[in-house]
């Protein structure tokens, strides 16, 4: 693992990344963004009379290890075809931080955003707006800890010009991600 920034605020923590430009694949192992992007140009490709969700989702997991805090982090990116399965990549990151419920769900909404904002006009040079909606999982609901919080990051979401969806429709995160974290 490699030390990518250290930041300090009321409490210190150093991001430790997993991000290395590569993403994961239960059937592919580790394949670069730009592998991802043709595997799901060849997904949509393969039946391209059906629609389409990509999705983009994160989610986390705290623990301590050693008297240590840290979170991983998992953004998880899902080519849905409707009604016939879907194929999923994720990438990681692990943080040493004081694990605080409002940082890491804003922490989660902001990597699916910034992972959105890195991927999506690169899969849009293969395969046109009109065969996919785009949907921003995030990993609140309105029965648990997280309700106060879904107006802000639903906010933060639809201000950048996604459809944000919560649980329990946002399976992205709250299934697929935290699959692998």
């Amino acid at each position: 693992m490699k030390l990518t920034e250290g930041y300090n605020s009321s409490y210190e923590y150093q991001i430790m990344s997993l991000k290395n430009g590569f993403f994961y694949n239960t059937n592919l192992g580790k394949v670069s963004t730009k592998k991802v992007v043709k595997h799901i140009g060849e997904f949509v490709s393969s039946d391209p009379t059906d629609f389409y969700s990509l999705i983009i989702g994160t989610d986390s997991q705290s623990r301590k290890i050693n008297g240590v805090s840290e979170i991983d982090y998992v953004t998880a990116v899902v080519i849905y075809r409707r009604g016939h399965g879907a194929r999923y990549f994720w990438r990681k990151e692990k943080i040493v931080q004081k694990p605080i419920l409002r940082d890491k769900i804003y922490r989660e909404t902001t990597m699916s955003l910034e992972m959105a904002q890195d991927l999506v006009p690169q899969i849009r040079r293969v395969i046109s707006p009109a065969k996919y909606d785009l949907e921003i999982h995030i990993d609140v609901g309105s029965m648990g800890p997280t309700r106060a919080m879904i107006r802000e990051v639903v906010g933060m979401v639809t201000g950048n010009g996604y459809v944000a969806k919560t649980k329990p429709e946002s399976w992205g995160a709250s299934s697929v991600a935290d699959k692998h974290t």
